[in-house]
């Protein structure tokens, strides 16, 4: 006998596959029924084939003229860049040094990296993110701060201290000794605790020696199922500087490679400078390419290359590097993401979109199944969209003619006010309320 059953009437949107090749793998159901047990998906269909089943006194939320969509899955973001966010800069290194090398020192003060935490998941769930990837700081106090306001959320969140021995201001430099040492012991307090992830997040391989990279690799090898993340190939003066750190590598991303840091649940923003063999090698080692369309376009670090991506099945999922990426929505994101396809000869639907921010996301995390879609016994991590929203949403909603058409107007003209609700493992998170 199933208890604590919810239901939310609406239209519901999910995926069982990647629409660029399954003609079918939109489920799309107009008047919808999601139904929800103890914090789990029970069913998702058609209203009328599901709402007989329900028990006698269930209450049905009725959400019509709305959609309700897995929440969305963020697969690349720093927390402790939130107050630096759209910083002017004139590329990628002097904006590290600029601005987030000053700022991430301050979460030395676990208060402070306590209070921005708060901040950066209620923004996250205001915009209908309910899973990311997220970077700390080279604190370790910086990692706790974060799972302790993410566990208390009750949300499914990855997230690891930054590994970094050089290259950077002395007040940031851990030791190749002392980050593994660090990391391993947060990896025990914190690692599948509730609904928390861990992920080994040497930041990028100008900032780590070989020793602390060969180090991060071994605990990768030791902790199979926790994360790695990392940066590669964002900027042409990074991976010039990257081949004169290391020489001997055939590619920037041959650098992680050979230091055992390419595998499953392996997490690589950016992606931009590769060439055929590296995304082959992403294939073949599952590792996935966080695609990061706003801070490549603000920070100029190039167009991410699609077709190539698709054609040797280079995995790949979606996110906003916020605060390199100017927005924390992924409607926004989604809206970049569209014109670096566009200026890069690909034409990405809004199916395809959408599925990146839900289920692809998933995949990417290797937790299809967990989230990502409704399937029975998928956490019920979900949001409610508005398709009016604002004056020019709701109009040009009126005038769609087709489901791609709807979606692209979200994709395109949708920001934060689009989530009327947002909800964790079957409890609301979020509600929206006007600003006057």
């Amino acid at each position: 006998m199933i208890s604590n059953v919810q239901a939310y009437r609406a239209s519901l949107l999910h995926f069982r596959n990647d629409p660029a090749f399954d003609e079918h793998a939109t489920l799309w159901h107009s008047d919808g029924l999601l139904v929800i047990a103890d914090g789990k998906v029970v069913a998702a269909g058609d209203y009328d084939s599901l709402h007989a089943s329900l028990p006698a006194d269930t209450m049905v939320n009725d959400w019509r003229g709305k959609i309700i969509t897995p929440g969305f899955i963020d697969t690349h973001v720093h927390y402790p860049q939130t107050d630096i966010i759209g910083s002017p800069a004139p590329g990628l290194l002097p904006w590290l040094n600029t601005y987030t090398f000053p700022t991430e020192g301050r979460f030395g003060d676990a208060a402070h990296a306590a209070e921005v935490a708060e901040f950066f998941l209620a923004e996250l769930l205001r915009n209908g993110t309910t899973t990311a990837a997220v970077y700390c700081t080279v604190h370790p106090q910086s990692v706790d701060a974060f799972f302790e306001r993410s566990h208390a959320l009750n949300l499914r969140m990855i997230a690891g201290k930054v590994m970094m021995d050089r290259n950077a201001p002395d007040f940031l430099l851990d030791t190749a000794e002392s980050s593994a040492r660090d990391s391993e012991a947060l990896i025990k307090r914190w690692h599948k605790k509730g609904r928390q992830h861990y992920a080994i997040t040497p930041r990028f391989a100008p900032t780590s020696t070989d020793q602390q990279l060969r180090l991060a690799g071994e605990l990768a090898a030791q902790y199979p199922d926790t994360y790695i993340q990392t940066h590669v190939a964002e900027n042409t003066d990074e991976v010039k500087w990257v081949k004169e750190l290391f020489p001997d590598a055939r590619s920037y991303l041959d650098v992680y490679e050979q230091r055992g840091l390419m595998r499953k649940r392996a997490l690589y923003a950016h992606c931009i400078w590769l060439d055929d063999n590296d995304r082959a090698r992403m294939a073949a080692t599952e590792s996935v390419a966080t695609v990061c369309p706003t801070s490549n376009l603000f920070l100029g670090s190039g167009l991410f290359d699609f077709a190539n991506a698709d054609k040797l099945r280079m995995p790949m999922s979606l996110a906003t590097d916020v605060g390199g990426g100017t927005s924390f929505s992924m409607l926004q994101t989604m809206n970049e993401l569209h014109k670096v396809g566009r200026m890069s000869g690909m034409h990405l639907d809004a199916h395809r979109m959408f599925y990146m921010a839900t289920l692809g996301g998933a995949r990417a995390l290797q937790l299809e199944g967990t989230i990502g879609n409704f399937a029975a016994g998928c956490d019920a991590d979900f949001i409610v969209l508005d398709p009016q929203a604002t004056p020019l949403l709701s109009r040009r909603s009126a005038t769609t003619d087709s489901l791609e058409e709807q979606l692209f107007a979200l994709a395109l003209l949708g920001d934060d006010r689009v989530i009327t609700a947002t909800y964790s493992a079957g409890a609301r998170v979020h509600q929206r309320t006007a600003w006057i």
